[in-house]
């Protein structure tokens, strides 16, 4: 099954195109929880368990943040493992890594998150050359999703960037990125900002068969108006991600898993203006 086959399959599975990043950051999980857990590397297992519970009615995709399982030291990897293996396997699964490399290190992050992990997805940076994406590309069954204009501020000190003729350096990768996806078995995806619409619009259009990852939608304060108008001449399938404005939605309330599930139902149905286009 191709990754667009897979990705196809959740949206209609789930009807919907949200994804929920788990980004379980131990001071911010519920106090209810935390006093059950003394070692954190098994509070954050447990709080993800939740999530996924809580949520997976209402998503088509997870996306693990691996930083936060990194910050546990050696029995982060094992957390990140096992909370692979509690996600759907109907699910989409993106690990979000934003790694980029030449060579045999790209090769061995190939082997770590595509082979190792079995992610559906990685997210990648190209800004060492497009190169770095070589190691990726026979696996008809995953995707990248690469950096072109992110939901940061910071985005425009590079991507925002004029580049070459092109209204910005994001631009220009979307370009790159749809030369080399007709050598490609591994699906090119765009990692766009909701936050970041009028640069995003030109972005998507250099690319227009590329499925998005979009952050930027809760807390970082993307318009779901504004991306709808945007992707309305876009081919390539949103994953619509929201982390933080989901996951701890439940803040310390003791039926803090109820409202989580209640809030990412509420976005979903958010989004059902966008997600009807694709179901």
């Amino acid at each position: 099954m191709t990754f667009t086959e897979k990705l196809k399959k959740a949206v209609s599975a789930s009807n919907s195109v949200l994804c929920v990043g788990l980004d379980p950051n131990p001071t911010l999980i519920p106090q209810s929880l935390r006093e059950q857990f003394s070692e954190p590397h098994e509070l954050i297992l447990e709080f993800c368990r939740r999530i996924i519970e809580s949520t997976k009615d209402s998503a088509c995709a997870f996306k693990p943040n691996t930083a936060f399982f990194e910050a546990l030291g050696s029995k982060g990897w094992k957390v990140l493992e096992e909370v692979r293996r509690l996600i759907p396997e109907d699910k989409i699964i993106i690990a979000d890594a934003k790694r980029g490399d030449i060579g045999n290190t790209a090769l061995q992050y190939k082997k770590a998150f595509f082979d190792e992990l079995n992610a559906d997805a990685l997210t990648v940076n190209a800004f060492m050359g497009m190169d770095t994406l070589d190691p990726f590309l026979d696996e008809e069954g995953k995707a990248l999703f690469v950096l072109a204009m992110t939901s940061n501020r910071g985005a425009a000190d590079f991507l925002q960037r004029r580049f070459e003729g092109r209204m910005s350096l994001g631009e220009y990768i979307a370009e790159e990125l749809e030369k080399k996806q007709e050598k490609s078995a591994t699906h090119l995806g765009l990692v766009v900002g909701a936050t970041q619409i009028a640069s995003v619009s030109p972005v998507i259009n250099a690319f227009p068969n590329a499925h998005l990852l979009i952050p930027g939608i809760g807390k970082q304060g993307g318009s779901i108006t504004e991306l709808q108008m945007i992707l309305n001449d876009h081919h390539g399938i949103p994953i619509i991600n929201s982390s933080r404005s989901i996951i701890y939605a439940g803040a310390d309330h003791e039926n803090w898993e109820e409202i989580v599930s209640k809030k990412a139902a509420e976005m979903k149905d958010t989004l059902q203006t966008i997600t009807r286009r694709y179901v």
